[in-house]
């Protein structure tokens, strides 16, 4: 077989394309290319094939007939790609050669004939668009009987292919989930139905199913709705389908699970937070407090002793009195005339003996003015006081 020359470029195309087609109009009354017309509009699925009829007659001719032994044709198939409106050569039949770069493509009868439809094997999406079909008749001397072209659409549909199935949401009793499907690639686009399988067999309808986008809800889950279930895709040319295993768990629900552990988190957060606050202002108190400072421990508090003078903790006893009740009386008193002063006391009780200091011992308080007793100045509200002694440097002890 002899190689013909690789097609020309996109451009070239077009311009042979329209120069053909001018040509083929204006010799339309020697030849005349016939397709059809059921078939101008083709529809295959992908992987299969397909034939693209057409035949030409000359002028006259009441019925196909056999070509004449003047005959010599040229044929050439053209397609024009529905998208990028591309335009590439397919196959041409020229000098009794037939050459072409698409090896799924070939000519359905062996030339000459005046039958030339064209065989495309092993279809695939990029192959739909326009097919053009151009003939050229000459005799044996080489002049030209004829010119006439025919076009042909070609639309390559896809099955669904097998969709994927998921399950979003946590099946827990009571709560809502979405069963959905996908395909990835159907021509046209896939329909979605979903059923569920036996022995509980149903079937779902809207509103709970979106056909257009494969999606089931279901809501108000119950241990009852737990099984298997199909989502088939499909479209005219074929379909495909998945599945996927529903498990209703009566345990506890994951999002609440998960609600604790965040709302722990959350809290230890805070409580850590006001702790950190309360020892910032501990300390932003205690910082000016510091500035006082005690030289000595505050004497412990005794109790009043009935009957016996309190011994401060520095082995002392402690006395209050006032000027009044150390000053000695002025002027005679008379007997019974006297009026006793709250604030006096001059209650002599027996002294324990203190530890010794200086040698010196603590002398008793001598009796109140006027001679009073100290039950009388008891009764009278008076407060039992001790003057500490003093020592021979003079000082109290």
């Amino acid at each position: 077989m002899i190689s013909l020359p690789r097609p020309p470029a996109t451009s070239l195309l077009r311009v042979l394309f329209l120069g053909l087609t001018t040509l083929a109009s204006s010799s339309r009354a020697q030849l005349e290319v016939h397709v059809s017309a059921s078939l101008t509009k083709l529809r295959a699925v992908e992987g299969a094939e397909v034939v693209l009829s057409a035949w030409y007659s000359l002028h006259g001719e009441l019925s196909p007939t056999k070509p004449k032994p003047w005959e010599v044709p040229t044929v050439m198939w053209f397609f024009l790609e529905g998208k990028d409106k591309n335009m590439s050569q397919v196959l041409v039949y020229m000098n009794q050669v037939t050459a072409t770069d698409e090896p799924r493509a070939s000519l359905v009868h062996p030339m000459p004939s005046r039958n030339v439809s064209l065989r495309l094997r092993d279809l695939q999406e990029k192959d739909s668009g326009s097919y053009f079909c151009f003939v050229t008749l000459q005799d044996n001397q080489g002049t030209v009987k004829g010119q006439s072209s025919k076009h042909l659409e070609l639309n390559v549909l896809v099955p669904p292919a097998p969709p994927s199935c998921r399950l979003r949401g946590v099946a827990h009793v009571g709560t809502n989930v979405t069963l959905s499907c996908q395909s990835p690639r159907s021509k046209p686009a896939a329909q979605y139905q979903w059923e569920r399988s036996p022995p509980s067999s149903q079937v779902f309808f809207a509103p709970v199913l979106d056909a257009i986008h494969g999606s089931l809800s279901l809501k108000n889950l119950s241990t009852s709705m737990s099984g298997v279930y199909v989502c088939k895709a499909h479209n005219e040319v074929g379909s495909a389908q998945c599945n996927v295993t529903l498990t209703v768990s009566t345990g506890p629900r994951a999002t609440v699970v998960a609600g604790a552990v965040v709302g722990t988190m959350v809290g230890l957060g805070l409580l850590a937070g006001l702790v950190l606050l309360y020892q910032r202002r501990g300390k932003a108190l205690e910082e000016p407090a510091n500035d006082i400072k005690e030289d000595a421990i505050a004497p412990r508090t005794l109790p009043w002793p009935k009957g016996s003078d309190t011994i401060s903790k520095n082995g002392t006893l402690s006395s209050v009195t006032s000027a009044r009740a150390l000053r000695p009386p002025q002027g005679p008193s008379r007997l019974g005339a006297l009026t006793p002063t709250p604030s006096l006391s001059s209650q002599v009780l027996p002294s324990p003996r203190l530890p010794r200091t200086d040698g010196a011992h603590p002398q008793p308080i001598p009796p109140g003015p006027g001679g009073v007793s100290s039950s009388a100045l008891s009764r009278m509200g008076a407060v039992p006081v001790m003057v500490p002694a003093q020592s021979q440097a003079g000082s109290l002890v």
